[in-house]
């Protein structure tokens, strides 16, 4: 199975490390972002697709130096419209019949990506208190997706997107529009796709999405256990 994974941004709230390191690279407890995620990846995953834009020179240099993956791409997303135009950036990358999308600068839990992989679509979420924050999933009777809503002005608590889903190939087919923030929207092609076919909801057992200067300190003092295969 495939992974993509979105590296592309400016980093812009963790300014002034990334003005000269992309964000992805940004070292946690020794490590780069990046090398943590590569490495929480379940083993049913044989290949991956980066997508860069900013510093993505450095990015693709350390792929090839990275342990994790012999087999993978450098998509360069130029210039970038948003996670949505990132995806479809990857159609003529993507060799199996389903893949993972991951946030390149997030960490997540290996046995979250593992159950991730397991079903046939699906999506990661973590429940939080400030939901316009973030994408916000709004579940059916089921258990499973309605729909994603990107930054709601609702009050929490509520389920918001970690950035990590597991698609089928048949989303590169699906038609996608400029958002209202003016973007080309990950989160469009998975609230279309819930309307065609189940998508799973996963809790998160652990997310850490580096944001901001002070999450990054944080996250130097916390344990990455689960982050471990």
């Amino acid at each position: 199975m495939d992974a993509i994974l979105l590296a592309a941004g400016f980093g812009t709230r963790l300014r002034p490390h990334t003005l000269t390191t992309p964000k992805p690279l940004l070292p946690i407890q020794g490590r780069p972002i990046l090398d943590w995620t590569l490495g929480a990846l379940p083993q049913e995953i044989s290949r991956v697709v980066v997508v860069v834009h900013y510093l993505g020179e450095q990015i693709e240099k350390f792929m090839q130096q990275q342990k994790w993956f012999k087999d993978f791409d450098i998509v360069r997303q130029d210039p970038p419209k948003g996670t949505g135009d990132a995806l479809r950036s990857c159609k003529a990358f993507i060799k199996s019949p389903s893949f993972l999308v991951l946030n390149g600068d997030d960490l997540y839990g290996a046995q979250d990506l593992k159950k991730l992989a397991s079903v046939s679509s699906g999506v990661i979420v973590k429940e939080v208190v400030d939901p316009w924050n973030f994408g916000v999933a709004s579940l059916n009777v089921d258990g499973s997706l309605g729909r994603m809503t990107e930054k709601p002005k609702i009050h929490g608590p509520a389920m918001a997107n970690t950035g990590a889903y597991h698609f089928p190939q048949s989303v590169f087919s699906q038609e996608l529009g400029i958002s209202a923030r003016g973007e080309f929207e990950i989160t469009d092609y998975l609230s279309t796709l819930a309307k065609q076919q189940r998508v799973e909801v996963i809790p998160a057992g652990f997310w850490y999405p580096v944001g901001t200067v002070e999450a990054w300190e944080s996250v130097q003092k916390i344990n990455l256990s689960l982050m471990l295969r």
